[in-house]
């Protein structure tokens, strides 16, 4: 047992406290507990942690256990973050999504790409591009932003970029979906799916 637990669905800070309410039932010490991954303080007994187990399974939580599978949810949520839990203001990197990428989990880039494609049956760069949009719905739904300052926040080269994009993806132009908003947005862990 490693003193890091990786979960899959855990994609929203509410997730998060759901994890941590559960581990307090069991009586579980953690460290902390951050998108994806429990940090824990000392190894809980097997029935303890098989009991927490089932109640975060009952929650639509899932434990992940083999390193393949740890590395794929260690992109997702790194992507998720990027994209979605950034502080305000906070630019994306101003590497590529590929070398950050590389550099952050410490593996090649063509390993990780092949890797996530064979789980997620998806890649990187569309699942990326997915959150992005989601991002983007968002921020229409918000209406606080102009179309320029959510291009800039979301590291699009332009407008246009993000419209062509956000055409393709969703078969809506922007200004249509602020006016109609009949696509509702996805839950972050349905994303790509």
């Amino acid at each position: 047992m490693t003193d890091t637990i990786f979960i899959k669905n855990m994609v929203c800070q509410r997730c998060t406290q759901a994890i941590e309410n559960s581990l307090a039932q069991h009586q579980i010490l953690y460290k902390k507990v951050e998108l994806g991954e429990v940090h824990l303080s000392e190894t809980p007994n097997p029935s303890q942690l098989k009991a927490w187990e089932e109640t975060i399974t009952a929650l639509g939580f899932e434990v992940i256990d083999n390193k393949r599978s740890r590395i794929a949810a260690q992109i997702k949520q790194r992507i998720i973050n990027l994209v979605h839990h950034r502080n305000k203001g906070e630019a994306l990197p101003k590497t590529n999504l590929s070398d950050w990428l590389s550099e952050d989990l410490a593996a090649d880039y063509s390993y990780l790409s092949n890797l996530f494609s064979s789980i997620e049956q998806i890649t990187i760069e569309k699942f990326y591009i997915l959150q992005k949009i989601e991002r983007v719905k968002e921020l229409l739904v918000y209406d606080e932003l102009s179309l320029g300052q959510i291009a800039d926040e979301l590291g699009y080269s332009s407008v246009q970029h993000l419209s062509n994009q956000f055409k393709k993806i969703t078969g809506f132009s922007t200004t249509h979906f602020k006016q109609v908003r009949t696509e509702k947005r996805k839950a972050l862990d349905e994303v790509g799916l």
